[in-house]
């Protein structure tokens, strides 16, 4: 089974430009946790998800309508995780072993070009993984293991005094 046959092709972004609060209201707009970063050139340069946005003004202390969402994805006191994205053509397979080992619920769908095309979450996966089950290499045990491994708890990180 290939990305193209179960990714949600309505995708929203955001750009770099974008205040958090303008941010956080295309995901309660949409019901999404999470949106793309999009750069001037089209490309997805990035993520950014609802718990990104309240540690960021839990932090900062400021405004949600005076933060822009570059200040929390290029923040500089910040290391964030790589950029994982996918392609149409890509195996749901691989892209579950990325979600699983990386503990990661989503992935920007892309072009050759790096240009958006949607999104691909595990709960993509889990709404089709027991009917799919069997057909096309897909198996609902995998979906499971996938999405117990990106639930586990990750060790704590250390926090800054």
């Amino acid at each position: 089974m290939k990305v193209r046959d179960v990714m949600t092709k309505e995708s929203v972004s955001c750009s770099l430009d974008t205040t958090l609060a303008a941010a956080a209201a295309q995901m309660q707009a949409n019901n999404f946790g999470f949106l793309p970063v999009v750069g001037d050139g089209g490309n997805v340069i990035g993520v950014i998800t609802d718990r990104d946005i309240c540690l960021a003004l839990g932090k900062s202390g400021r405004r949600s309508t005076e933060v822009l969402v570059r200040d929390v994805v290029l923040a500089q006191d910040c290391t964030f995780p790589k950029l994982y994205v996918c392609t149409p053509e890509d195996r749901v397979q691989c892209v579950l072993k990325t979600m699983r080992e990386s503990k990661i619920r989503r992935m920007p769908v892309v072009n050759p070009q790096g240009e958006l095309l949607g999104i691909l979450s595990i709960d993509d996966l889990v709404l089709i993984a027991c009917d799919q089950a069997g057909r096309e290499g897909l198996s609902c045990r995998e979906v499971i293991e996938a999405y117990q491994a990106i639930c586990r708890s990750a060790p704590p990180r250390p926090v800054a005094a």
